[in-house]
């Protein structure tokens, strides 16, 4: 793996998930990695699974890297600025964006009968609203933060972390139509930004071993599933790559360009890219 040192990244929704592994798999290359979420303390987390941004920060400061814990609510336009203003005082540069925060899971543990829901119009409304604000809408602010440090710089790579879902008709239409909306702005972005050499993309991971995953298991075929750190990985050699930006505007499969590119997983595997039927 090639060497990020003195690079900084930027990844949201990292106390967990595969937010967490895209900056441990960053982390790995050295650079400065700051990675937001709301939970600092396990105890007040929304959700009852492991996991701060503390303790991300952390395990990147124990692979090489430098973590940087920021807390920040991504629907809070203020807070994201705030985040922004603290990178360009403490860094005056920001070389990789990772949007991987996301809303719309609430009804996994708000008490909503997701299972029994038989359509949309069944889901409640929140559901559109929290895919859209938390996760397109979050999406779209940090990008309009990051596009000027990036331009000024005349280099950068801006990744949406999305799935299959977008091209998919059964996963729910508040969740298909916002993994759309994602894979639409990387490639509207990214005509706007190739003329300053700043890269911009969907990527869609795979079946990722999450804590929620996990605590799941016995549900899923775990035989060709790639650790969170994988997808960072993979994003760590994508902001390496020569002539990456020959590839800005598309969606990428995250094992098929970890095959490209000489990635393997953390437990030395080459997770095998799944297609659309799959996912």
């Amino acid at each position: 793996m090639k060497s990020l040192a003195g690079k900084v990244a930027l990844v949201t929704g990292a106390s967990r998930g595969v937010g967490r592994g895209v900056a441990l798999g960053l982390g790995e290359a050295g650079p400065a990695v700051y990675v937001t979420g709301r939970t600092t303390r396990e105890e007040e987390a929304v959700v009852d699974l492991p996991g701060t941004i503390h303790k991300t920060a952390a395990e990147i400061n124990a692979l090489g890297g430098r973590g940087l814990a920021a807390r920040c609510d991504h629907t809070d336009d203020e807070q994201v600025e705030e985040l922004f203003r603290r990178i360009r005082d403490e860094q005056a540069r920001l070389d990789i964006l990772v949007n991987c925060v996301w809303g719309g899971y609430e009804f996994y543990n708000d008490g909503t009968e997701y299972w029994n829901e038989e359509g949309f119009w069944t889901a409640p409304l929140s559901r559109w609203d929290r895919s859209f604000q938390a996760g397109v809408r979050a999406h779209y602010v940090s990008s309009w933060h990051a596009a000027p440090m990036m331009i000024a710089q005349q280099a950068g790579l801006i990744v949406n972390i999305s799935f299959f879902a977008a091209q998919r008709d059964d996963k729910g239409v508040a969740y298909g139509v916002a993994k759309a909306a994602d894979d639409r702005m990387a490639a509207c972005m990214a005509h706007e930004l190739r003329q300053y050499n700043v890269t911009v993309v969907s990527l869609y991971p795979g079946l990722v071993r999450t804590e929620s995953v996990m605590k799941a298991a016995q549900y899923f075929d775990l035989s060709n599933s790639e650790s969170p750190q994988f997808v960072g990985r993979v994003v760590a050699a994508m902001a390496t790559a020569p002539n990456m930006i020959q590839r800005s505007g598309q969606v990428l499969i995250a094992a098929a360009v970890a095959r490209e590119l000489g990635v393997q997983d953390i437990d030395g595997t080459q997770p095998r890219p799944i297609s659309v039927d799959e996912a």
